[in-house]
């Protein structure tokens, strides 16, 4: 009689996210949380922002390329990278930005296009580039744009009309990309990126959620939107992360 084989069961296929301006910040803090959970990442960031020293300790999950994500061929390259080495694309967190805090007068054109191309035009080069291998693995966009698409404080014109933009974008690509691609945003309010023990017991207690936020806040919304069994009805949605102060009416008396 012949013996019969057990065959061992098939390794699974992690998923691979793409994460732009993954050196610092939010960024960081997401491409590490995907990577906690079983994901592989490229994280993509400036030039001389040290990511292969980052993400040292995650030599067999994690890829990394230093490059400008509003450079259509830092950003081909960016894309080619990861399915080369991962041999799929799953995700793509469009994460880098930047900010020109000055006053309206002294908004020069450079200044402007350098925000908007830097935090909008890059998302427009990811989508069109990933879109082929995203829709080959019924993958998802996450787009982080700020609660300042909904309200501003003086001179922040051009990082207002990016994020805003940022929100349109999502929606539009959404309708162009499904149903085979989800797209979703995530617009952090005030995430504290540095000491949160240094904040002042106000600075916390202004929120309707009693602190303000951490990165780690949106690392976990962007992970549960990337995961299509919790979250396949969902695409072309703005998710405001924000402690609930957009809904919170402020008078001066």
């Amino acid at each position: 009689m012949a013996r019969s084989r057990t065959r061992a069961p098939a390794r699974a296929v992690r998923p691979v996210a793409l994460v732009t301006g993954a050196a610092r910040g939010i960024g960081r803090t997401i491409a590490l949380h995907l990577l906690e959970a079983g994901w592989c990442v490229t994280a993509f960031d400036l030039p001389k922002s040290r990511l292969a020293q980052q993400f040292r300790g995650w030599a067999r999950s994690a890829a990394t390329i230093e490059g400008d994500a509003a450079d259509e061929d830092a950003v081909r390259d960016a894309v080619r990278l990861g399915i080369e080495r991962f041999g799929r694309l799953d995700a793509v967190v469009a994460n880098a930005g930047v900010m020109v805090r000055r006053p309206l007068r002294r908004m020069t054109l450079d200044d402007w296009r350098y925000v908007i191309d830097t935090n909008l035009t890059s998302t427009f080069l990811l989508a069109r580039e990933a879109q082929r291998a995203l829709r080959a693995a019924k993958g998802s966009i996450v787009t982080v744009a700020s609660s300042r698409a909904l309200m501003s404080e003086p001179n922040t014109e051009s990082y207002a009309a990016s994020k805003g933009g940022l929100v349109a974008l999502t929606h539009a690509l959404a309708i162009s990309l499904g149903p085979d691609v989800r797209v979703n945003c995530v617009s952090p309010g005030w995430i504290a990126t540095n000491d949160y023990n240094k904040l002042k017991r106000r600075d916390h207690l202004q929120h309707p959620a009693g602190r303000v936020g951490r990165p780690q806040d949106v690392a976990e919304t962007v992970a549960f939107l990337l995961d299509r069994e919790k979250s396949g009805f969902i695409t072309g949605a703005n998710f405001t992360v924000d402690g609930g102060m957009t809904r919170k009416m402020i008078y001066i008396a």
